[in-house]
């Protein structure tokens, strides 16, 4: 899903230095936050509704940006309450399983990186990543949240604290486990 203009859906409020244009800004950070929901919660249409409300949001809020962190932390910050808001209502549904079926694994040949790699590369790192999937989704909701915004993401540890609300301690402990916990899972089964 595309981005739809900021303009056409939220009337204009105080612009911040740092928001600036805020139609591009979406476009902008759209793709990593929309990354993010989908690598978190494991279906298209979450993740669209997760970004969408994300920028909805950063927009009412903008006039209230101080600038202490970045817009990318911000945006983060907005996407990783959401998701979290997202996963406590879903634990609700009865149609949970659903979320399983949601994104299959053929879906992650978009993040692959080689596009000439050979059939059988492909095959096999498709394999590996729907093992490490299996793996992450086993992880505790911070464990989780952390892992993804440290390797899918590619966050450093202080922009993660910054994002969760975290120390920088927690975020390590947090990820350490993470790491663990999947390296473990992913040498049994490879």
């Amino acid at each position: 899903m595309k981005p739809v203009s900021a303009s056409t859906f939220i009337p204009a409020a105080v612009d911040h230095p740092q928001i600036g244009d805020f139609d591009a800004l979406v476009r902008l950070h759209w793709p990593r936050v929309y990354r993010f929901a989908l690598a978190a919660l494991r279906d298209r249409d979450a993740a669209e509704t997760v970004a969408q409300d994300c920028f909805v949001r950063a927009h009412r809020a903008r006039s209230t940006f101080r600038g202490d962190s970045s817009v990318q932390t911000w945006l983060m910050r907005i996407a990783v309450n959401l998701v979290r808001d997202a996963a406590r209502n879903r634990r609700l549904q009865f149609w949970k399983h659903l979320r399983d079926t949601s994104l299959a694994p053929d879906a992650v040949s978009d993040w692959l990186p080689d596009p000439e790699a050979s059939p059988e590369s492909k095959a096999l790192l498709k394999e590996h990543i729907q093992i490490a999937w299996t793996a992450a989704a086993a992880l505790s909701a911070k464990q989780r949240i952390v892992f993804l915004l440290r390797f899918v993401e590619d966050m450093d540890l202080l922009e993660i604290a910054a994002a969760t609300g975290m120390s920088e301690g927690a975020v390590k402990v947090h990820l350490f486990r993470a790491v663990h916990s999947v390296r473990k899972k992913i040498g049994n089964r490879l």
